[in-house]
């Protein structure tokens, strides 16, 4: 069994996921503002501008002078205008009340397992933080989905000025929770930015990866989750 006293979570699509595809709440807001565009083509625009904008101003561009508030309404924005809204106006509009709403437990919903693992992993002792690529709104998501009061810290690479599979980001998560390495295990379904970047790390790490997805580089089977209901079992196996 491993002697772990630290358990590192990432949290969109480990512990939360979006109920539905950007695509289609974009949309959504759309028509409710009266305009009406195509859930796919905003899709499309969106995951175009999102990795655009995340090339041209890596984690935020907080390097670069940006806020996070900043990057997310250019990215809202830019989604609409390919996808064939030019009103200045309305844009605004679009881009700020979806920058709200995806702070909301309207948006996200918790994956199947996870409070109970959450819960279960507490019980036994284990110090757990968060360590996830996302801004400032994560603390406030958490807590809308009543998850936040499950750890002693929630580290964005906002915050530590740092993104996964920057191993810096582990560093300053190892030292807010009082742990080396060894005996710290991270969980996240990214094989680069969670499963390598945490063991590159000196940490353990676990890959939530679903039965059926097995598509990519090669795991261990005992390091694989294929859910969080598995992961004290692995645990104890180590």
């Amino acid at each position: 069994m491993l002697r772990l006293r630290l358990l590192t979570w990432d949290v969109k699509d480990t512990l939360l996921r979006l109920r539905q595809p950007v695509g289609q709440s974009y949309a959504a807001e759309a028509r409710a503002q009266g305009l009406q565009v195509q859930p796919e083509a905003l899709g499309r625009s969106f995951r175009e501008v999102y990795g655009a904008q995340s090339r041209r101003f890596p984690n935020y561009g907080l390097g670069q002078g940006l806020s996070s508030r900043q990057w997310w309404l250019d990215v809202v924005k830019e989604s609409f205008r390919l996808s064939g809204v030019q009103d200045e106006a309305a844009l605004t509009k679009l881009a700020e009340k979806l920058y709200r709403d995806y702070c909301s437990s309207h948006t996200w919903e918790v994956l199947p397992g996870a409070a109970e693992t959450l819960g279960r992993c507490r019980q036994l002792g284990f110090r757990m933080g968060v360590v996830s690529n996302f801004d400032s709104r994560l603390e406030v998501i958490l807590s809308r989905c009543n998850l936040r009061h499950h750890f002693e810290f929630v580290l964005t690479s906002e915050a530590a000025g740092f993104a996964k599979p920057d191993g810096r980001i582990f560093e300053q998560a190892l030292r807010l929770g009082g742990a080396r390495p060894e005996q710290a295990a991270h969980i996240g379904d990214d094989y680069s930015r969670d499963y390598r970047a945490a063991r590159a790390a000196g940490m353990h790490s676990f890959l939530l990866r679903a039965a059926g997805h097995g598509d990519g580089p090669e795991v261990p089977p005992e390091h694989v989750l294929p859910t969080l209901s598995h992961l004290l079992a692995r645990i104890e196996k180590e």
